[in-house]
């Protein structure tokens, strides 16, 4: 509980045993509810993650956004955390982003990764992916967002029902805060993190990945008029 209210961690897992544990031992106290979508893993992911508290779902069907999608609707909280579970986002952040949420008032808070701090942590390739994709998204939508691909949100779980999302993949991350930038009255904001080197094989395709996050950016954008 965190200041009356009852935060829910939701983190998608695809074959992370290794970074799920350093990540459930640093989650914080003030976290009453932890949710693992397990999507479909082939190693002791689902095993560690039971083992340190977290509640376990299986989602059988491959999907960054399948997989939020059912963590989602499984969340009790009145504000959801999400990150990754290869301990590329850290966890001892979530205190002070959800204190930086109540003071800018906002709904929904985007932890952006830039600047990138541990030169390790990523590529110039995907550096400048993921600007390509945030320059995209922010001319499209006509609101400035440094990290449109950032994988750490916190939000209201109330706006989830007014948001239309139909990606079951990558571009999840990028259709949620879409949503929540045109959201009636949700208010975005974004406040930076420190974004780490991952643990455990990595399994975006930058190429093809981020053609199919500009595909699905522009089809978002054209389906709304």
């Amino acid at each position: 509980m965190y200041k009356n209210l009852k935060v829910t961690v939701v983190i998608p897992c695809l074959n992370e045993e290794q970074g799920i544990e350093q990540v459930l031992r640093r989650m914080p106290e003030l976290v009453d509810e932890v949710i693992v979508v397990d999507n479909a893993s082939t190693d002791r992911t689902a095993d560690v993650a039971q083992s340190l508290g977290a509640l376990v779902i299986r989602e059988d069907v491959r999907g960054y956004g399948r997989s939020y999608k059912k963590g989602f609707a499984l969340a009790s909280g009145d504000v959801i955390v999400t990150l990754d579970g290869d301990h590329s986002y850290p966890p001892d952040a979530i205190s002070y982003l959800l204190e930086a949420f109540l003071h800018l008032e906002a709904d929904f808070l985007n932890a952006s990764r830039f600047p990138v701090r541990d030169r390790h942590a990523m590529s110039f390739k995907h550096k400048f992916g993921n600007l390509v994709l945030s320059i995209a998204m922010s001319l499209l939508f006509f609101r400035w967002v440094r990290d449109s691909q950032s994988g750490m949100w916190v939000l209201r779980r109330g706006i989830l029902k007014d948001m239309q999302l139909l990606s079951d993949g990558m571009a999840f991350s990028e259709e949620i805060k879409i949503e929540a930038l045109l959201h009636p009255t949700a208010r975005f904001e974004e406040i930076s993190i420190l974004y780490s080197s991952r643990l455990g094989e990595i399994k975006l395709n930058p190429w093809r990945d981020g053609f199919q996050n500009l595909f699905f950016l522009l089809k978002k954008r054209f389906a709304r008029e």
